[in-house]
């Protein structure tokens, strides 16, 4: 049913696999983005995410807040690390994998705009994006990409990095985005050194720059050898530029440092050339790319055909196709989620692709074997979807044994033994015993997790010997263990036991949606649940409210409030409930932000900066701005309500006095701040 066409698919049918790729996407990002450590190749994540799109799309009732497509990248940051709110988004790119798919994308743009653009084609580097804030020419701070909207502080690690100026050739204000990356060789020369003392290799460099940068002690990060490419401004006003080229030239004589490989186009048909050379030069580039980037170069064509909630319009990432390899299958393994899903893995020969050694791949579930016909002893084809997720193509059916016999589907489950369901309208098989150790164990090991209740130090091992030893039996139970208890599991001493149940306490503490999260209710995703409890408050007001209630909450459908109403009536639930309560474990909403006063002035307006401020950081400006309900752009449209212009404004300021939008001066907009600030004091 995975591959199954979206015209032949029932509303059910389709709602059950946008979750399951939700989920399965949602997996794979935190792997890639958080942990450095990618579970499979670019292009199976890719596909995915493909057919995630074409679903959401034919079915725009089953998206939710939480899913993949709505959002940018990471939602989390590394502890120890501090967040940075960008005030202009970092967006991440739409994705084609073909020519036809290019030229359908520059149908688009040329509808859109009217006439026909140049385009600007830079070679995609494989690293990991951030943001660098340049003051008076004084590099001031550096931060991750993170989910679009927060990052990570990494200015110390940055400071590290030979390529990355400390100091412009001018004294100029500017926050500027480009691409951290690991050399090649600094790659190998790393691996060869982990390898040396034992830890496990880095999979790829772009996991290897990303592990790096995001390093707590700034001296390791500096033993990395890392280096940057400088491609993109929202202030390209304030470099005299109008087009990207020329951006990328201005970079340059900042001292900033930019990939002089890329290639003004007069139309698309003209990337064949370029496609061709760097596909044929792509093993010999000393870093890695894994595709080439076209942008629309001019940037008021950029400002006309503007974003989606998740990418730029006037950008698009040509994706180059996958390495391919033959192997070998020597087993089909089945293992048991915390929902229950049972799902079947190839087991291979070891073989080695795409600069990684890979043995295993998802065979998603019983309908997507049947339809491989993937059997013992088959050599079949392995490809990383999107650079990381091993995936099998087709089986070789030259090469298959006379004996092969098609595998089985499996009729109980292989952790408990209890008889395995196909739920109608669900494309896998679930184990329903609720006492399944396989499911229990997955669901302790989902609750304690960095986006539930973020218990450090409760990881898969430690929960299995907990349950081994009879200590915990479900989630409550977690507030109950005793220093005594966890001294006896294996490895702990009194500084590790007292960490964990101080781990164990803190989490108490955290905001409901947490919680709420980390119950695991079926298609209950960590934002839905924060926008869940921003409305309920609390648990048990969420346990008492129908479905009526809970679908009315913006961005919440009927299958989420159905499962919830579902859930909170079992008496397991009831009774879990009042055992987190009697342990307690915090059951209300607590609001990170500050509510927004609607009778400000700047509520509701979307506001540009220009120019350089005298008496102030722009950051702040935006931040204050940001805080009191203006929108902040980089980029004057018709929309504009307000341009704000320090000294030297440029082309926003001509542009804003065209179409007749109110401008201010610094000195404006620090009146009208006074005066906001003590009409509230």
């Amino acid at each position: 049913m995975a591959n199954a066409s979206i015209n032949h698919l029932s509303a059910q049918e389709a709602q059950v696999e946008i979750q399951q790729l939700q989920d399965q996407l949602t997996t794979y990002g935190i792997a890639y983005y958080e942990k450095d450590a990618p579970l499979v190749e670019d292009h199976v994540y890719d596909a995915a995410y493909a057919r995630l799109q074409a679903l959401e799309q034919a079915f725009p009732q089953f998206v939710t807040q939480d899913s993949p497509t709505q959002n940018v990248g990471a939602a989390q940051t590394k502890a120890g690390l501090a967040k940075v709110v960008h005030p202009v988004p970092m967006l991440s790119l739409g994705d084609v994998f073909s020519l036809e798919e290019l030229g359908e994308w520059e149908d688009r743009t040329v509808k859109a705009l009217g006439f026909q653009p140049e385009y600007n084609a830079e070679l995609k580097i494989d690293g990991l994006a951030v943001s660098l804030k340049y003051e008076n020419g004084r590099l001031v701070q550096a931060s991750t990409r993170g989910n679009g909207l927060i990052g990570e502080d990494v200015t110390a690690n940055v400071l590290t990095i030979d390529s990355i100026p400390k100091q412009l050739q001018e004294p100029i204000t500017i926050e500027v985005r480009g691409e951290i990356y690991m050399p090649k060789a600094s790659f190998v020369a790393l691996n060869e050194e982990r390898e040396n003392k034992g830890l496990q290799p880095f999979a790829n460099p772009r996991n290897a720059a990303a592990g790096s940068l995001r390093q707590l002690d700034a001296n390791e990060t500096k033993k990395r050898q890392l280096a940057a490419f400088i491609y993109y401004t929202a202030e390209a006003d304030v470099l005299g530029a109008d087009k990207q080229s020329d951006v990328l030239l201005r970079f340059a004589e900042l001292g900033l440092p930019t990939n002089t490989t890329n290639r003004v186009l007069p139309k698309m048909a003209a990337i064949d050339d370029y496609l061709a050379t760097y596909t044929a030069k792509r093993d010999e580039l000393p870093y890695g790319i894994d595709g080439v980037v076209v942008k629309v170069n001019d940037l008021d064509a950029e400002v006309d055909l503007g974003n989606t909630v998740k990418v730029p319009r006037w950008a698009i990432a040509y994706k180059f196709p996958p390495e391919e390899a033959t192997t070998v299958v020597r087993a089909i393994e089945w293992t048991v989620g915390r929902t229950g899903a049972v799902t079947p893995t190839a087991a291979m020969d070891p073989v080695l692709l795409a600069g990684t050694t890979v043995q295993r791949a998802s065979l998603h579930n019983p309908d997507y074997l049947q339809e491989k016909d993937v059997r013992v002893g088959d050599t079949v084809t392995l490809h990383k979807a999107g650079d990381i997720i091993p995936e099998i193509g087709q089986v070789l059916l030259a090469k298959r044994p006379a004996d092969a016999v098609p595998y089985p589907i499996p009729t109980t489950c292989p952790a408990c033994g209890a008889e395995l369901v196909h739920v109608e309208g669900e494309v896998v098989l679930r184990c329903i015993n609720p006492t399944c150790p396989a499911q229990i164990q997955e669901k302790l090991t989902h609750f304690a997790s960095r986006n539930a209740m973020n218990i450090d130090g409760l990881g898969p091992q430690i929960i299995s010997q907990l349950l081994e030893k009879g200590l915990i039996k479900d989630v409550a139970s977690i507030y109950w263990l005793t220093k005594a208890q966890v001294l006896g599991l294996e490895k702990f001493q009194e500084k590790s036991a007292n960490n964990l149940i101080a781990a164990i306490q803190a989490s108490k503490e955290n905001s409901a949606e947490r919680l709420l999260f980390g119950l695991g209710i079926r298609l209950v995703g960590a934002k839905v649940a924060q926008t869940i409890m921003a409305t309920m408050k609390t648990i048990p007001q969420l346990a008492q409210a129908s479905a009526e209630d809970i679908v009315a909450i913006d961005g919440v459908g009927q299958a989420i409030a159905d499962a919830l109403v579902a859930y909170f009536q079992k008496p397991d639930a009831k009774r879990l409930l009042a055992e987190l309560q009697q342990a307690g474990v915090n059951l209300a909403y607590q609001s990170q932000h500050a509510e927004v006063n609607p009778d400000s002035f700047f509520y509701g307006k979307t506001i540009v900066l220009t120019g350089k401020l005298e008496e102030q950081a722009r950051p702040a400006v935006v931040q204050w701005l940001t805080a009191h309900g203006a929108k902040v752009t980089g980029s004057v449209s018709k929309k504009t309500d307000l341009l704000i212009a320090g000294q030297d404004a440029g082309s926003k300021l001509a542009k804003a006095e065209d179409l007749g939008i109110t401008v201010w001066s610094e000195a404006d907009f620090t009146s009208a701040k006074a005066a906001e600030e003590q009409a509230t004091s």
